[in-house]
Formats: C-alpha cells, sequence, structure tokens
C-alpha cells in the first residue's frame, strides 16, 4: 500500500487516508447558515475518498466573515444543517472538520465573482478590525484597532464557537491564523503596529493566538485532534518569516497543538510569492523536522505520485488538497487507481470498479 493511503492516527481518530480536503470557502450562505450547496459539497469529497474534510473558514462572528456570504458558527442557529452535513461526511468514511475564523482587517468583501473587493459602505458591509488602523490595501477604509477587552470578546468567540463545533459532531478543529487575517495580523509585524501586551515583541504579537488556542482547548474534547493553520512566511522583507514560524511551531506544539496546517502569504497584497508545484513543501518540511510537530502541505499538489513522494521523503505527514479538490471531487479515487491501491468504494458505486466489472 501506498503511504499515501495508508492510515493516519491522531489521538482517538484515524484517518483512513493522508488526504485532507483543505478549507475552501463557498460564498454561498446566508447570514452564516449552511445549505445544501455545502452538503452536496463537501459530501461529494466524502463520498469521493478523502481521509479528512475540512469545513470552510467558518466565521465566529458576523463581523469576522471576509464576504457577507461566509459560513458561520457563531449561534445556536447554524447548527441543525451542519449536523446534517458531518453526519453524511461520516457515514460515508470520512472524518469531517472545521476551520474557525476571523477575517479581520480582510473582512466586508464582495464575492469573488462580482470583483471580491471591500465594501466600504452600505448594504454587505462592516467596520472592519484589526490589531492596529493599518489597512490591507492602499484606499481602503482603515480597520478599528481592537481594544484590549474586545480582543478578549473575540477570543471567547473562538471558544463559544468551539464549544457549537463539539455539538454539531465535528471530530478536528483547525485554528486559523494565516492567509492575512485577522490572527495572521497580529503575529506579523507588517499589520501588528501596537505598543501593548499584544504588539511589539515576538511573544507579545504570537498572544493573540496562544489565547484563541487556550480558549478552544478549554472547550475541545482531549481526545479529538486540534489543528493550526499558519501561513510560514509574508514573502515579504520585514514581515513575519520562516524563522518566526518556527518558534511559534514550537510554542504550540508545547501548548498541545498536534498538527501546523502550512501555508504562506497573504498579508501583503503585492508580495511576489514564488507559486509552483510543491512551492510550500519545504516550510511543512522543516516545521515537522526541526519541531517535531506533525505538518500538513498545501498548495499546487496536483496529481498522486507527487503527493506519495512528499510523504515518502518525510516532509509532511498529510497532504492537503485544495484547487484539485475543486477540479475533480474524486481525488482520491482516482489517486489509489494511479497507484495501485485497492480502496473500498460506496456500496452504490463498487459496480464500476474496473476489477469487479462484468459484462
Amino acid at each position: 500500500m501506498s503511504k499515501l493511503f495508508s492510515p493516519f492516527k491522531l489521538k482517538d481518530i484515524t484517518l483512513k487516508n493522508r488526504i485532507v480536503i483543505s478549507p475552501m470557502c463557498q460564498y454561498s450562505a446566508v447570514d452564516g447558515f449552511a445549505n445544501d450547496w455545502h452538503l452536496v459539497h463537501l459530501g461529494s469529497r466524502a463520498v469521493g475518498g478523502a481521509g479528512l474534510i475540512i469545513q470552510e473558514a467558518t466565521a465566529v462572528m458576523p463581523e469576522g466573515r471576509i464576504t457577507h456570504a461566509d459560513l458561520g458558527i457563531w449561534k445556536d442557529e447554524h447548527l441543525d444543517k451542519l449536523k446534517q452535513i458531518v453526519s453524511f461526511i461520516h457515514e460515508n468514511g470520512a472524518i469531517a472538520g472545521i476551520q474557525l475564523a476571523h477575517a479581520g482587517r480582510k473582512a466586508s468583501c464582495e464575492l469573488p465573482w462580482n470583483g471580491g473587493e471591500q465594501i466600504a459602505e452600505g448594504e454587505n458591509s462592516w467596520q472592519t478590525v484589526a490589531p492596529s488602523p493599518v489597512p490591507f490595501k492602499s484606499g481602503q477604509k482603515a480597520p478599528h484597532e481592537l481594544s484590549i477587552e474586545e480582543i478578549q470578546e473575540i477570543v471567547f468567540a473562538f471558544r463559544a464557537a468551539a464549544k457549537r463545533a463539539v455539538e454539531a459532531g465535528y471530530k478536528v478543529v483547525e485554528v486559523h491564523a494565516a492567509h492575512g487575517y485577522l490572527l495572521h495580523q497580529f503575529f506579523s509585524p507588517i499589520s501588528n503596529k501596537r505598543n501593548d501586551i499584544y504588539g511589539g515583541s515576538f511573544e507579545n504579537r504570537i498572544r493573540f493566538v496562544i489565547d484563541v488556542v487556550e480558549a478552544v482547548q478549554s472547550v475541545w474534547p482531549q481526545e479529538l485532534p486540534l489543528f493550526v493553520r499558519i501561513s510560514a512566511t509574508d514573502w515579504t522583507e520585514g514581515g513575519w518569516n520562516e524563522n518566526d514560524s518556527l518558534q511559534l511551531a514550537a510554542v504550540l506544539k508545547d501548548k498541545g497543538v498536534d498538527l501546523i496546517d502550512t501555508s504562506s502569504g497573504g498579508n501583503v497584497p503585492d508580495a511576489f510569492i514564488p507559486a509552483g508545484p510543491n512551492y510550500q513543501v519545504p516550510f511543512a518540511d522543516k516545521i515537522r523536522n526541526e519541531i517535531g510537530i506533525y505538518t500538513g502541505a498545501v498548495g499546487v499538489i496536483v496529481d498522486a505520485n507527487q503527493a506519495e513522494d512528499i510523504l515518502q521523503q518525510g516532509k509532511a505527514d498529510l497532504i492537503f488538497i485544495a484547487r484539485e479538490s475543486l477540479r475533480d471531487a474524486y481525488f482520491p479515487t482516482h489517486a489509489a487507481q494511479i497507484l495501485g491501491d485497492n480502496i473500498e468504494w460506496p456500496n452504490q458505486y463498487v459496480r464500476a470498479k474496473r476489477e469487479t466489472f462484468k459484462k
């Protein structure tokens, strides 16, 4: 059996393979409520054979949404549909996870297919927040600088969201601290100009993400995994960098985080990012092997042999598939065929497996 299709145990759960469907926003919710689009989108990836499916960035507060059409988990009423989605994923052999998020200064935006620009005023807009009143792009309205009391309110919102995630039945929770969203904004010196306990030194700038992790842990079952997604570098001089990420990963490991989902960028609009196959894998590799914590590799991983090589070389423990999964919901099934692994198919589809086909 290939490494890609070998089981992977994390605390009390076992993934049937190492393929993770990365959180991918669908911008299809109303007032944070999931609907049948999310059920079919996430459910089809479970049918397609993935080991773990992490639901898109799900806002812990209304103001934490990237757009007005993002999913939310800031109120109990959101849970009914989420429970249905989780149940379907689990019934079809995958593990359901959720990414908890707050967009900070990158919130209040238009839908991507409508341009994606920040909405400054009017319907579907709201005041954004950040560690400092520094807009993401020139010409944007300055975000509100969070007070310490407001920071603590957001920490509590993450805690409440994690508690709802437990009730909904998710088995993995991921804290989103990447891609220029609020937690990343705090730990990057490009966006954090504070001079209180949440700014200045490295220890102060990471304080918010540590507060959030500890708040989530206070309600999340100890036997279930906790991931943190980070941007390993801002790809900009004077910004967050690879060495900072190694230090943060060490702290998160000591705090009991189980895996670092290793991405990059997102906090600087004009940064040059050398995107290409495996371009972020070295970050996952270094964190895994220097810090000794599980990592997930993500970013332009598009075929089975590429994913297998990453695992065989010990550069990561899990493979996170994003855009390739949008192109092919059955990527795991097709990858297994390429690697020669005979994996289980849904009973409804077994008659289409080549080795069982009969005229």
